[in-house]
């Protein structure tokens, strides 16, 4: 029995909360997983997993081997990333966690761009929903927040800016008129988040005059569509089904072909952050400073919207305070 493999398949079903789960992310058949965990159990001689029909639970042993296990495979990495330093050439596995949207709309395209560079690194992207802080299973995680500082054990790299706009497909605006103030929302059919409330819009400081309101307060009216599914609401509005509050790194291309349309280009809903972002660890493996690095030169590294500058949507002096 490969024992440290069966440490990190155990590992994983923890982590994945079931055997098929952890079959799947480490590409094993769930039989496969079973019988390691079970060989590990009666190597130990004694059980690890509580199993039922409904969930996993970890006995005490359990939970005493795993908090062991997690150290030493976490020493096992360092020293592998220890010898992997002197390595001019980045290899081995990475395990990215990362918003679905971001991974669809923004990392899956520049992949191809890396991998070219860096043959011998092999990506696995776990992209789960929401991410705002660093996840130690992952070598790397993304990050989007809107605080101005990120707290937390971990370092973190800049990789842009992006602004949440609203937009519409050409043809809805045709038809429905294009508002000239987000008050004028009200009179349209709109899709929003679930969990908002009410949406507040920001003038650009650049073309914020002294007695002009800069900030607008607006109370969704019945919206087409609530939902917390970014993706559901892009595709919403390129169908036509009305206004959308989007990222920019989501409508970028779409912004490009004149797929969807900028809506009150004066406004903006509020600013984010984005980041790659990993554990704070004394040895860092080639492949991961190669693939931030990959990140960082790709995005910009800086405070600013690279996507709404892409798409010629960027407003002269705007701010992303």
């Amino acid at each position: 029995m490969d024992r440290l493999h069966s440490m990190r398949v155990f590992a994983r079903v923890i982590d994945e909360g079931s055997f098929a789960g952890a079959a799947r992310q480490m590409n094993l058949s769930a039989a496969v997983v079973t019988r390691l965990v079970a060989d590990l159990e009666e190597h130990l001689g004694a059980r690890l997993i509580n199993r039922t029909t409904r969930r996993l639970a970890l006995t005490d042993t359990g939970e005493l081997y795993l908090e062991r296990v997690r150290q030493i495979l976490t020493e096992v990495e360092e020293a592998e990333a220890q010898a992997n330093a002197a390595t001019s050439e980045p290899r081995g596995h990475l395990r990215v966690l990362v918003p679905p949207a971001f991974a669809v709309h923004q990392l899956a395209k520049h992949l191809p761009r890396f991998r070219q560079q860096y043959p011998l690194v092999t990506l696995e992207l776990s992209v789960p929903g929401v991410v705002e802080t660093v996840d130690e299973n992952h070598d790397v995680t993304i990050i989007t927040s809107t605080r101005q500082v990120l707290d937390g054990d971990f370092i973190a790299r800049r990789l842009a800016g992006s602004e949440v706009v609203m937009c519409a497909a050409p043809s809805y605006l045709d038809q429905r008129g294009r508002p000239q103030h987000p008050r004028d929302l009200q009179e349209h059919e709109a899709m929003i988040p679930t969990y908002t409330r009410e949406a507040v819009f920001k003038r650009y400081q650049a073309l914020a005059g002294k007695d002009e309101e800069n900030e607008v307060r607006i109370v969704p009216h019945r919206p087409a569509l609530s939902t917390i599914h970014i993706d559901t609401m892009y595709a919403g509005a390129l169908a036509g089904l009305g206004i959308a509050p989007l990222p920019s790194y989501v409508i970028e291309d779409a912004l490009l072909e004149n797929a969807l349309e900028r809506v009150l280009p004066e406004w903006y809903l509020l600013t984010s952050s984005i980041y790659a972002a990993m554990p704070t660890r004394k040895y860092v493996p080639a492949r991961t400073r190669a693939f931030i690095d990959f990140l960082v030169a790709t995005f910009g590294g800086e405070d600013r919207d690279p996507w709404l500058a892409a798409a010629g949507c960027a407003m002269p002096g705007e701010s992303v305070q």
